[in-house]
């Protein structure tokens, strides 16, 4: 008779005490909750939030391609805001945060995460993760995954204030110190004298690359595409050959649209044209890499190792974009940055925000994760609640030298904070 397998727990034995709040030693740290803070306070105008909006996907639809209004508050005006973090607290008093978490995603924690965790050991992050993972079967990305990532962030930053070490040496590093960060110029106006000046400005400031952002795609015609290439070219003439350039497309255009563009393009030798079309589509951003004669990047909106294994392994891109803000956290980022690393293709997060990449970044070789995302109009707000600012010198940065993330809220700037449910 044939002979039959057993079922892999006869093989390999479970043993179940180990990670369970009814089994924990009663010695070992515990979650005691999981909480989702609100902080606000007002702030004095600084500088343009925005001058130009970049192409959207909904730009197909007339009613929602409109004209733009640039937002300049004037100096010195007063602006209310808001910001939310996840805390995670434990019976030793030691905590972990993460944010900002600017999204619908940011009220699963309490809803859906918070019980799957009370009980824990904070330090078990992996077990923890791949609990989370599996608590819900239609959750492999979007609003839970990065609810998840939000939570598992804040853990590693408990980690680190536990054993007294930032993120990046818990992770193997430092394996490059200080780490390069490219100028991410969303909301700077395109206009081609203006953006020149942009350019020059920050090729002096010491950054290597700049990443600009197309404002038309196919609904806006032959003209569109005209002012899509004339941008490119005004970005190369201003800041000659030794910056590298990217350029996005955020999702917005169809094959033939970037294909053409690419072609267009290629001679202003971008380093990468990003998100031409929707990640998920894998065969339109293979096509687009052989035909537009340009490197394709991707991957802000990947949610795991398994989605960035199929688009590699499908030869449809040249460099990963995955951010540990919504792709899974700092662990799944690490694991991310293996799967690159066995394909040969770079890892350069995306920056929705900081700190949790550069902690990545500093702890992996430069070939595997050569820089990260610094939104020049944007970062400043994305800390405008932290205790110190990360903002890169020379076109670098160097992660923080205190326990965990480095993420701390600064009291004097907060004048209401409240829990949310």
């Amino acid at each position: 008779m044939p002979e039959v397998d057993s079922p892999p727990e006869a093989r390999f034995p479970l043993v179940r005490e180990e990670n369970t709040p009814e089994a924990s030693n009663s010695a070992r740290m515990k979650i005691t909750d999981v909480v989702l803070i609100e902080v606000s306070g007002e702030f004095a105008a600084e500088g343009p939030v925005s001058e130009e909006r970049r192409v959207d996907p909904l730009d197909v639809y007339p009613d929602f391609n409109g004209p733009f209004t640039p937002y300049r508050p004037d100096p010195g005006q007063r602006i209310r805001h808001r910001d939310r973090f996840v805390e995670v607290r434990t019976d030793e008093g030691v905590t972990g945060l993460f944010g900002p978490v600017d999204g619908p995603h940011a009220t699963v924690i309490p809803r859906e995460l918070r019980r799957l965790l009370i009980g824990r050991d904070p330090l078990a992050i992996e077990a923890l993760w791949d609990i989370l993972l599996r608590h819900d079967r239609h959750a492999r990305g979007g609003y839970y995954m990065m609810a998840l990532s939000a939570v598992d962030c804040a853990l590693w930053d408990l980690k680190g204030k536990a054993l007294g070490q930032p993120v990046y040496r818990l992770l193997g590093g430092p394996a490059q110190e200080p780490v390069r960060a490219y100028a991410s110029m969303l909301g700077f106006s395109l206009e081609p004298a203006a953006l020149a000046e942009r350019a020059r400005e920050y090729r002096a400031l010491g950054y290597h690359a700049q990443k600009w952002f197309f404002r038309h795609g196919p609904a806006d015609g032959g003209e569109g595409a005209s002012r899509n290439v004339a941008m490119v070219r005004a970005a190369r003439e201003a800041v000659g050959d030794d910056v590298a350039l990217m350029f996005d497309a955020f999702n917005s255009w169809d094959v033939p649209y970037a294909v053409d563009i690419g072609r267009r393009i290629a001679e202003y030798r971008p380093a990468w044209l990003e998100e031409p079309v929707p990640c998920d589509r894998i065969e339109a951003l293979r096509a687009i890499r052989e035909r537009a004669g340009v490197p394709l990047a991707t991957g802000e909106h990947l949610y795991s190792r398994w989605q960035v294994h199929d688009l590699l392994a499908a030869g449809a891109v040249d460099v990963i974009q995955a951010d540990p803000d919504w792709c899974g956290g700092v662990s799944e980022l690490v694991k991310i940055a293996t799967v690159c690393s066995t394909y040969g293709v770079p890892l350069c997060p995306h920056g929705h925000s900081l700190h949790a990449a550069l902690h990545v970044a500093a702890a992996m070789p430069p070939n595997v994760l050569p820089q990260v995302e610094f939104l020049i109009l944007h970062q400043p707000h994305k800390q405008r609640f932290m205790r110190g600012y990360l903002q890169p010198e020379n076109g670098v940065l160097r992660p923080p030298e205190t326990p965990g993330l480095g993420i701390e809220l600064d009291q004097v700037k907060i004048d209401e904070r409240r829990e949310i449910d």
